[in-house]
């Protein structure tokens, strides 16, 4: 039987631990792992993968980008799909930094629990990977769209970089402190914590009695979280009248869903998982 392979080419120095387990538990038999790929060295990984199966057996090769930085990632993903021509091509993952499938599990399990049509999102902490993935899926489901940095000037390029890539620009906010990002949230019912481990961006008394905000999730893991009064464990779970999600409580969708995407891949050899079909495929597991 044709082994299925997957080859995981890192845009950090050492390719990922995680996402090598997370493939090995999606299906794959043998994971080969590159480190330090960028768009100009890629070329040759891809054609060993395009130019060694026939037609029938391609499907059983596979490509998974990965690594810290998202912008580096989309890089190499389009280098990557750059190099297929005809049926000279296998399936192919992009999910740095796990950007993709975290903000794809966050945002499905806010639209399991409500409609977000029509609603006002922000997305705090919304420059990083995560962050910019879930503006773009809140607005895939009709959500009004914002983003906080702590500074203007990196709030309006991460809001110009989802304007190129998805089509629409979410307002961009400033937001230093506790306090700005407590004004900033104010009149909006989505919340969508993004941050880095260990930042604490709201305080619980700054939602708790807030009558607008209906929806929280909080990506962030390790303690401090990224919004008081949230647990890690929650998964919409109603605290002071409002549904909250947290990061182990979104976890286990993301991992299935990672899980999941990563088995779709040796299904055909023309796959292609990005923003919206990972997205797709998390609101059908939610």
């Amino acid at each position: 039987m044709t082994k299925k392979l997957l080859f995981l080419f890192d845009t950090d120095p050492v390719p990922s631990v995680f996402d090598t387990v997370v493939g090995y538990d999606g299906g794959a038999d043998r994971i080969i792992g590159y480190g330090g790929v960028t768009p100009e060295n890629v070329g040759a990984l891809v054609d060993g993968c395009i130019y060694t199966r026939g037609p029938k057996e391609k499907q059983y090769t596979a490509i998974f980008v990965g690594g810290g930085d998202m912008t580096a990632g989309e890089a190499v993903f389009k280098a990557v799909k750059k190099r297929f021509f005809s049926n000279f091509r296998v399936s192919a993952m992009l999910d740095s930094n796990g950007s993709n499938t975290t903000a794809a599990a966050g945002v499905a399990l806010l639209a399991k629990a409500s409609s977000l049509k029509g609603k006002k999102a922000v997305v705090l902490a919304g420059t990083g990977p995560v962050g910019m993935r879930a503006a773009a899926m809140l607005n895939i489901e009709g959500a009004e769209v914002a983003i906080t940095s702590r500074q203007k000037a990196r709030a309006e390029a991460a809001a110009k970089a989802i304007q190129e890539r998805f089509g629409f620009t979410p307002a961009a906010i400033e937001a230093a402190d506790n306090a700005a990002r407590a004004q900033a949230v104010k009149g909006a019912q989505i919340v969508f914590a993004a941050g880095a481990i260990g930042v604490p961006l709201l305080d619980e008394t700054d939602w708790q009695n807030d009558p607008t905000i209906e929806l929280i999730a909080d990506c962030n893991a390790q303690p401090p979280l990224g919004v008081g009064g949230v647990e890690a464990t929650d998964k919409a779970k109603e605290r002071h009248g409002k549904i909250v999600i947290g990061a182990l409580g979104l976890g286990g969708l993301k991992l299935k869903l990672h899980r999941e995407c990563v088995g779709k891949l040796f299904d055909a050899a023309d796959q292609v998982f990005d923003c919206e079909n990972i997205y797709a495929q998390a609101k059908e597991l939610a």
